[in-house]
């Protein structure tokens, strides 16, 4: 993982490859064909609007191979934020070699050294039994919530 470099996107020369990665995400997890052109609007709109969150992303000599989007929650009972890992993509020969666990370990250490960041959480495909291993054994515990949601 050492050859690899992990940040913060900030070039907007990104947004088509991260864009593309979510369509193939979405595709590849659900089933379900996303509309490039509104997806793309939608990574616009994050790096538009950086207070609503950001994304991490990993290149390999200059090539982004993987993205995760990283959403901020308010906690009023923790008074600080909670970053939501979201939208992890993975290019496929880049898989199962430490990526999603060196990008993890970036966030991290972020929130860790952090006065206004208080943890991280996320949701799995119930039937992701493989993302469900690599999340505990990275020390992550599933919680009792149930998710609930209406979507337009």
């Amino acid at each position: 993982m050492s050859d690899y470099t992990i940040k913060i996107a900030e070039d907007r020369s990104l947004i088509d490859t991260i864009a593309r990665f979510q369509v193939k995400m979405a595709m590849e997890t659900e089933d379900l064909e996303l509309n490039f052109e509104t997806v793309k609007k939608g990574v616009q709109h994050i790096f538009d609007n950086q207070n609503l969150g950001r994304y991490v992303i990993v290149e390999d000599n200059g090539q982004c191979i993987a993205s995760m989007l990283n959403l901020y929650e308010w906690s009023d009972w923790r008074c600080g934020n909670v970053i939501w890992i979201h939208s992890l993509f993975v290019i496929e020969e880049y898989r199962r070699k430490g990526i999603f666990k060196a990008m993890y370990e970036f966030v991290k250490n972020e929130v860790e050294s952090s006065d206004e960041l208080m943890g991280l959480r996320l949701y799995v495909e119930k039937n992701n039994d493989r993302a469900q291993k690599t999340y505990r054994a990275m020390g992550m515990t599933k919680e009792h919530y149930d998710m609930y949601e209406w979507l337009k």
